[in-house]
């Protein structure tokens, strides 16, 4: 009895210690209150009044000395707001959006219609249409757009190349019968006009590349025509990021016309993994697929290395339609384009000097770095030195004729001149004659 008297006073004594008066007091005060309801028909005024009594008394109401949450009608009405002005927005957008797409899809079936429509009235203007219709013929188109003009100047311009010119006019038959065709309605369609000329130098790639582009503008094929010659340091740069630049100006400069790259396979370097040219390689051909309404990429190089070049780079050979092999000139044909030379800069060939002439020549193709007609040009360009130098020291020298020499004199290149020529490569030492 007397141990249960003692644990009831410790237990009171506890609760007194941590139960301050003004802890009981509050939370008398508290629950004695009596209630005070506003407009029972007004939630929101009840809450605001019980809101209003409780902050007056907030410290002694809550026994931790802290705010309570209280209701802010005022921010509660902009959150609202700004909540239905951005759904609102959303709303907007979403309708804006699916607009748009019904627009879309409308235009992509009026123009689908229109094509069918338009495929319906030419598959009945084709079928109604006789066999008789007169299209015009081939020598009409060939002379009015300017190619038989273009294909005399190559005949003019280039001796020989028999497979070369043959290889040109075929080009030529396809554009000029498929502008026939397009003129009565037939369907049409580009071909691929990519080219891959293969040969030594000299033999005229560059003079068949610059007829090519003519005709192709004169055909409506090509905008302008002109051939940009570019080679391995016109598309490829020295450091990372300068390649992709260099070529797409190459290639901006060549569009509507030809870009003639001279030995491709400079461009790709199998030994190193890490060369630029790769990157010239992937723009090309992706330009060639493209673009190839609006520039025709033609290749050129030796026919070994280009076959090499081809094999590492499948994708270009692929893309390249017309493939021409330019042979070597004969004796013969170098000595008619000496003469063609000579006539272009007016001066005249003595008939004695071409024997002369073409024993030079003959000998200088046995010899290394021949170069066709581009060995031709310097040969000429020696023989009109000598000529020079032979009329200087018999009019200005010698003084022949009072020092008066004739056109004739001006104008001629006698045998004398190439006999230098020949002489250098029979007397010179075998390691010195191809300088000769």
């Amino acid at each position: 009895m007397k141990l249960s008297a003692a644990i009831s006073a410790v237990c009171l004594a506890s609760v007194t210690a941590f139960n301050p008066a003004s802890v009981s007091r509050a939370s008398t005060a508290l629950f004695n209150q009596p209630p005070q309801f506003g407009d029972l028909n007004d939630p929101r005024k009840n809450l605001a009044s019980f809101n209003k009594q409780s902050s007056a008394s907030k410290t002694a109401q809550n026994p931790f000395g802290t705010e309570s949450i209280q209701y802010d009608e005022e921010a509660e009405s902009k959150d609202s707001g700004a909540n239905y002005g951005r759904l609102r927005d959303k709303l907007n957008e979403a309708d804006v959006e699916r607009r748009k797409n019904e627009e879309e899809a409308a235009n992509r079936e009026r123009a689908a219609e229109i094509k069918r429509e338009q495929r319906l009235k030419k598959i009945a203007y084709m079928r109604d249409m006789p066999d008789s219709q007169p299209a015009g013929t081939v020598d009409e188109f060939m002379f009015k757009e300017g190619v038989q003009d273009q294909l005399d100047k190559l005949d003019n311009d280039l001796v020989g190349l028999v497979p070369v010119k043959k290889r040109v006019k075929e080009i030529a038959a396809l554009l000029v019968l498929d502008k026939m065709r397009r003129k009565l309605g037939f369907e049409t369609a580009v071909p691929s006009l990519h080219m891959s000329f293969t040969g030594a130098p000299g033999t005229g790639k560059t003079t068949v590349a610059v007829r090519m582009g003519q005709i192709l503008a004169k055909m409506g094929y090509s905008r302008r025509g002109h051939v940009v010659l570019a080679t391995r340091d016109d598309l490829v740069g020295q450091y990372v990021g300068h390649t992709a630049p260099k070529t797409k100006e190459m290639i901006k400069k060549a569009m509507g016309g030809v870009l003639l790259v001279d030995e491709a396979y400079y461009l790709y370097n199998a030994a190193n993994d890490r060369d630029y040219g790769q990157e010239s390689i992937e723009i090309l051909l992706n330009v060639m697929e493209n673009n190839q309404d609006d520039l025709v990429v033609a290749v050129a190089g030796y026919k070994d290395r280009m076959d090499k070049f081809f094999s590492y780079i499948p994708g270009m050979m692929s893309r390249i339609g017309n493939h021409i092999d330019f042979p070597n000139y004969s004796a013969d044909e170098l000595v008619e384009i000496a003469e063609v030379m000579a006539r272009e800069l007016e001066y005249d060939i003595a008939p004695d000097a071409f024997p002369v002439f073409k024993a030079y020549i003959e000998a200088r193709m046995k010899l290394p770095y021949f170069s066709n007609a581009r060995t031709v040009r310097n040969a000429m360009d020696r023989a009109r030195m000598n000529s020079a130098i032979r009329t200087f020291e018999k009019y200005a020298i010698n003084g022949e004729n009072g020092g008066m020499c004739s056109v004739e004199d001006l104008k001629s290149i006698a045998a004398a001149d190439f006999q230098v020529l020949l002489d250098d490569i029979t007397n010179a030492d075998a390691d010195k004659r191809i300088f000769a």
